[in-house]
């Protein structure tokens, strides 16, 4: 079906959502509306691992092959404890510039004749004129949250507080820091972008947060103190932020969004508008451009739109659940730290990477890290482990869906 497009949102899902509906048909009449002015995005680099490239490189090769010339790799992890380390293998990770992203895909866009309308405001009481207004608007979506009663919209906030700031020490792996202070610890998340820069996350929890004074502090003192207390991985480089547009703390609280449903009347929900999941499992990005994926294969073969949202809305759901869990239980790893952050560093290490388990907060560190080693020799562990990790996934969201209730 040939069909009118309303993206609402400039941001990676909207874009490659409008370039995928052209490429299927170049009848179809597809619109981008961003507030913003054309390359005034927030943020530093997004993260994307290998399976995320090779569904972009069967969808658009064009875009897919820019992606991957304009991003950097990295197949290690290195975790500081203080003053030890630890260096692991781990999967091909990639890392790119949230504004060259957006760059890239607005011209493969502009190329296949989308239109891209930047300082454009839409108003939730005025939809655009189309046969589909996609919300891709983010988590704070004004589209979403006049019609919130509707969606099912509810807003989970996280323990701890992070700020998201920017570096130009260009790290040569994905690297974790710990930091004990007098107040409690405080951790970064750093991984490189492109040759030049790196992206750096700073986590704590509140209590930390104000001991350190550091949610009281002015940018410029915040960065220094930042800087002092993480220069054994910064080497000296600066650490770079944004100030916050309303002039208050530049730390935030995660919000883990969701919604009852994805879509009413001709209105659906794309990426950070139906969904977030936490940022230390790296995924917002793949999710927003798998979002889309989804949405455009769903309006080429179904024979009416209503059909169309409703398989959408129901793939996209059934493949998150995983997703979902695994950030739910990272950032409760994340939020209990202390109970892996003695352990020898080989093994906090192993634990970091199993965050996501959901046997992980059932079962003792030590004895978990000697029964996960056990497992990968012993087959009937590894199967019984299977069973019951699962087990206790769905219990836990039972529970959670019980207390929303």
């Amino acid at each position: 079906m040939c069909v009118k497009v309303a993206c609402v949102g400039g941001g990676p899902a909207g874009l490659y959502l409008s370039i995928l509906l052209k490429r299927q048909d170049p009848s179809h009449d597809v619109t981008v509306h961003e507030r913003n002015p054309e390359g005034s995005t927030y943020g530093w680099g997004v993260t994307y691992w290998q399976g995320l490239l090779d569904k972009l490189r069967a969808c658009d090769p064009e875009s897919a092959e820019a992606i991957e010339e304009h991003s950097v790799r990295w197949n290690e992890g290195v975790a500081h404890v203080g003053d030890l380390a630890t260096r692991q293998p781990g999967d091909e990770g990639h890392g790119i510039g949230r504004h060259k992203l957006l760059e890239l895909l607005a011209a493969r866009a502009r190329a296949l004749g989308v239109r891209l309308e930047f300082e454009s405001e839409v108003s939730a009481d005025d939809l655009p004129d189309a046969d589909l207004v996609v919300a891709g608007d983010g988590v704070h979506s004004a589209l979403r949250s006049r019609h919130a009663e509707e969606f099912g919209a509810a807003l989970t906030p996280g323990r701890n507080r992070y700020v998201w700031l920017g570096t130009t020490k260009v790290f040569d792996s994905f690297t974790f820091a710990f930091v004990e202070t007098e107040h409690g610890w405080i951790w970064c998340y750093g991984y490189p972008f492109s040759s030049e820069q790196s992206t750096c996350v700073i986590e704590c929890a509140p209590e930390t947060l104000a001991g350190l004074g550091l949610d009281r502090a002015s940018e410029a003192d915040s960065l220094a103190a930042l800087e002092k207390l993480f220069a054994h991985i910064l080497d000296g480089r600066p650490l770079i932020g944004r100030a916050a547009s309303d002039g208050g703390s530049p730390w935030l609280t995660f919000r883990t969004l969701t919604n009852r449903t994805w879509h009413r009347d001709r209105l659906v929900l794309l990426g950070d508008a139906a969904h977030t999941t936490h940022y230390s499992i790296g995924a917002g990005t793949t999710l927003a451009l798998e979002d889309a994926i989804a949405l455009a294969e769903a309006l080429r073969e179904c024979t009416d739109l209503p059909q169309a949202l409703a398989r959408y809305e129901r793939e996209r759901r059934s493949a998150l659940l995983s997703l979902q869990s695994a950030a739910r239980y990272s950032a409760q790893w994340y939020e209990n730290l202390t109970r892996y952050i003695h352990l020898p560093p080989e093994q906090m290490f192993a634990l970091l990477g199993q965050r996501h388990s959901p046997l992980l907060p059932y079962v003792p560190p030590q004895l978990y890290y000697r029964l996960d080693r056990a497992a990968g020799r012993l087959e009937v562990l590894r199967r019984f482990k299977r069973w019951l990790g699962p087990k206790l996934a769905r219990g836990a969201h039972a529970r959670a869906l019980s207390t929303r209730e």
